[in-house]
């Protein structure tokens, strides 16, 4: 079954496991299985959940909260007055992105529909309509110079114009690629070309593709270490106030269709989470 990240209690462990880690609350990052209610993983792959923390809040950012905590922090490495556009900003990944950015001290610029402009400005960010008639030049007027780095969930067009608002020195993070129709990976191949066409450009840009997984298979001891470390660091900073993962609706697993309908329609502001 689909789900890419999950929160529960540990109930068995197996040879060679800690059994402290029996009847603790873990965070996992999966592939597959999370939609379910029981899921077998590795003991290296959990993660302790902090005493206090809202199950379904710690759940909302576990994927979302470490691909935006590991592109704003390991990837753009943005720094404290520098400004940032963040596409779908009311999405899961979206309102992670904005809040972290927020508290580092960069000033955000977040493309959603309008309706959920208000949402946008309670984080801190200055909203844009996705479907203006000219998106790029309205972030170049509330950014004249153009943006230290962009985070792109779109890809195909959109690259272009997200590398047209990139200031000298600036960084393009692509990390997904949304294609309502035709094959997925000859799209995915020229997303990366065109990203390396980019990137090779002598113009003091910089442009990329993140992988939340990049590194788990020929790295793991390092891909475990900065998950461990990152996510920590997003629990703390759920913990301490400064995160509120944005939970569009929690729903029974007995309700999944509806769940992934929502989750799908774009019209809700950050993560749908399933209870089971």
């Amino acid at each position: 079954m689909p789900g890419y990240d999950l929160v529960g209690t540990v109930t068995a462990v197996g040879p060679g496991a800690e059994e402290a880690l029996v009847g603790q609350r873990v965070a996992a990052m999966t592939k597959t299985g999370g939609w379910s209610t029981h899921a077998l993983l590795r003991a290296a792959d959990v993660l302790p959940v902090p005493a206090g923390l809202d199950p379904a809040e710690a759940e909302a950012a576990v994927v979302s909260g470490l691909t935006a905590y590991q592109m704003l922090h390991r990837r753009a490495r943005v720094r404290a007055g520098q400004t940032v556009l963040v596409h779908g900003a009311n999405g899961s990944v979206g309102t992670t992105l904005a809040q972290l950015a927020v508290h580092a001290g960069a000033r955000v610029i977040g493309t959603s529909s309008p309706r959920h402009h208000d949402a946008l400005r309670a984080l801190g960010v200055l909203p844009v309509d996705y479907a203006g008639p000219d998106l790029a030049a309205r972030v170049l007027e509330l950014a004249p110079g153009g943006v230290d780095a962009v985070f792109d969930h779109i890809g195909g067009a959109s690259i272009a114009r997200s590398w047209s608002v990139l200031a000298r020195g600036g960084r393009l993070v692509s990390y997904a690629l949304l294609k309502d129709t035709g094959p997925m990976v000859p799209a995915f191949l020229a997303l990366l070309a065109r990203l390396a066409w980019l990137d090779a450009a002598p113009n003091g840009r910089r442009a990329g593709f993140f992988d939340v997984w990049g590194g788990h298979v020929l790295r793991p001891r390092r891909f475990r270490a900065h998950l461990r470390q990152d996510l920590s660091t997003v629990f703390a900073l759920i913990g301490d106030g400064v995160l509120r993962p944005q939970i569009a609706a929690r729903l029974p697993l007995t309700r999944i269709q509806e769940a992934v309908e929502l989750a799908e329609s774009r019209t809700v502001v950050g993560k749908v989470i399933l209870v089971p």
